[in-house]
């Protein structure tokens, strides 16, 4: 494969994630949610409280929109903070009432994941998945070498699994 081909299927990678995040966007948008607060319901369902640092390390979400969606939701009665042994810091967990919601707004998402998935595995090995973790990895790492430190110091990683 030639540069010029490698950058083809590079830009191709790139614009199919932008129109996954976009299209979890619109569903958000058209749901009448946020789509960080979207974000957060998912990363919740999977029924384990997170920390807002977690969830910020895993979900690439800055600890302001984080907080503030958190703050919102807790309004709402949907998450509550709970104590988690060896921390300060307060975990992030459904209610009742947010795992109602969340079961609600997640139908959907989860069962057009389920078509998309299966069409896709259809057509390629589940080795697509492995792939696309892999180029995630290279790519995150490579970031990582050529980023460097933070101007003020701080080492941040560009992904954290």
């Amino acid at each position: 494969m030639g540069v010029d081909n490698d950058l083809e299927a590079i830009r191709r990678l790139m614009f199919a994630g932008t129109r996954i995040d976009g299209a979890y966007y619109l569903y958000a948008r058209r749901r009448g949610i946020k789509e960080n607060a979207l974000t957060l319901l998912y990363a919740l369902d999977g029924g384990e409280p997170r920390t807002q640092t977690q969830l910020c390390a895993e979900w690439l979400i800055p600890k302001t929109t984080i907080n503030t969606n958190v703050r919102e939701l807790k309004q709402a009665g949907l998450v509550e903070l709970c104590a988690m042994p060896h921390s300060r810091e307060k975990a992030v967990r459904l209610t009742e009432k947010g795992k109602a919601f969340a079961e609600e707004v997640l139908k959907q998402v989860y069962e057009v994941e389920r078509r998309a998935i299966e069409a896709t595995l259809e057509r390629y090995s589940r080795e697509f998945v492995d792939a696309m973790d892999c180029f995630a990895d290279a790519l995150c790492a490579g970031f990582d070498r050529e980023a460097g430190e933070r101007p003020d110091g701080e080492s941040e990683g560009f992904h954290e699994r």
